[in-house]
């Protein structure tokens, strides 16, 4: 297909902005600690050298993105023996990420700027054998660009937003364009199959695959931190609400409010998705009359709520209680991410609003891994009665224990489509 009239608008206007926003870029990148020659890779500049052989590409926005995609380069890497990967991201903490927990005979780099300069250069230093973006990571010249140099590319994972789609209707041409320099597309769900396959051109396959997050590695847990804590809590009963947004913390503290009643020990490790509403949130505790001791005070759990309000230790509340209410559910956020909590070994409750995880939830919720609840009534009624029969509660566990086993055999299937589409086999 000829580039459209949309498409070379953009790239006249990436020329001109392209000084400025690199000038940005570099600024905030040594500002939060980058070194200024890793800095200057936005430019196409790069301080790893090409190594010899097959090169596969993955190319993720930011730290979600990233760590989902390093099982899928270690499947590609046990079935390619010879091939190496690189790594682009956008961020400094998906760089060190990555660089912490990504699989051998991998390098990272920062992503290229959407500009012919820094694209171009980017290209001919690398020469990558094919090219791998994860969900929405569709950046047009550096698309048309490697379709030119003769990279056979994929979209894994691929989803939109309805607002992205809706909008991307609008130009069906210049969508029909940007999308039919995929080889290959396979998306979340089947909804998302759909409305992709309507705008891609015939030439692209555009498949049903599954959210990419089911295969990122399990959060960190600090040896020490988890035995010292295990020890303070012992056998009170316990439980997590992570990732919880305003309202939501009421309704936990409801529910535990009814777990006490029948569990007078009983722990809850309420853990709000932005730390720094700590204060706000401690203030809540107080009013509804609970007791309380906080993690950034450096205190013990030896109250009723103990107030997880750092970042970074969401995978050690996982690894000290059976089940976790899941926030963003509740009020109408969409959900967060059940893979980490199943990855723990823990069972999971959760609110209706489910939209950024649909597709995961569902299965989730079928396997008995998963129990969905209206309100903060009826999650203390579901807690009460997972303490209350212990043999329920094992059996969502190894439910939810199941369904994250089945990764392995998603990323190994993924791998063989790769290999297949973009050629990149023996």
């Amino acid at each position: 297909m000829r580039p459209t009239a949309l498409y070379r608008a953009y790239v006249a206007a990436a020329a001109l902005v392209v000084p400025f926003a690199a000038h940005a870029r570099i600024r905030r990148l040594r500002r939060d600690g980058v070194a200024a020659h890793r800095a200057h890779e936005i430019l196409g500049n790069t301080t790893e050298q090409r190594p010899g052989g097959l090169l596969v590409w993955f190319h993720a926005a930011s730290v979600g993105e990233s760590l989902s995609v390093l099982p899928l380069i270690a499947a590609l890497g046990r079935q390619l023996p010879e091939a190496r990967f690189l790594i682009t991201s956008a961020t400094p903490t998906s760089a060190a990420m990555i660089a912490a927990r990504m699989p051998p005979r991998c390098v990272h780099q920062y992503a290229p700027l959407d500009a012919a300069g820094p694209v171009k250069r980017f290209l001919k230093r690398w020469r990558p054998d094919a090219a791998i973006f994860v969900e929405s990571e569709l950046w047009p010249q550096i698309l048309v660009r490697a379709r030119r140099a003769n990279v056979p590319l994929a979209l894994v994972g691929a989803r939109m937003s309805l607002r992205s789609l809706n909008r991307w209707a609008k130009f069906p041409r210049t969508a029909a364009f940007i999308l039919g320099q995929f080889r290959l597309i396979l998306t979340q769900n089947a909804e998302m199959a759909k409305a992709l396959g309507d705008m891609a051109p015939p030439h692209t396959t555009v498949e049903t695959g599954f959210n990419l997050k089911s295969l990122s590695p399990a959060l960190p847990v600090h040896g020490a931190a988890h035995a010292e804590l295990a020890d303070t809590i012992a056998e009170r009963p316990t439980w997590v609400a992570a990732s919880t947004h305003p309202g939501e913390e009421a309704d936990a503290l409801l529910a535990h409010a009814h777990v006490l009643k029948t569990h007078p020990d009983a722990l809850l490790i309420l853990a709000p998705r932005h730390p720094d509403r700590g204060d706000e949130v401690a203030a809540l505790i107080e009013n509804m009359g609970l007791s309380h001791t906080r993690r950034t005070d450096g205190h013990a759990p030896d109250a009723q709520v103990y107030l997880a309000d750092t970042l970074g230790e969401m995978g050690l509340w996982y690894a000290l209680a059976p089940f976790v209410f899941l926030g963003g559910s509740l009020q109408p956020h969409g959900g967060h991410n059940p893979y980490e909590v199943a990855q723990a070994g823990a069972a999971i409750l959760t609110g209706p609003h489910l939209s950024n995880f649909a597709e995961t939830f569902a299965p989730l919720e079928a396997c008995g891994a998963v129990r969905i609840v209206a309100d903060g009534q009826d999650m203390g009624e579901r807690a009460l009665h997972w303490f209350d029969t212990p043999q329920a509660l094992r059996v969502a566990q190894q439910a939810a224990a199941d369904f994250v086993a089945k990764g392995d055999t998603d990323a190994a299937h993924i791998a063989d489509r790769l290999i297949a589409v973009l050629d990149i086999g023996p």
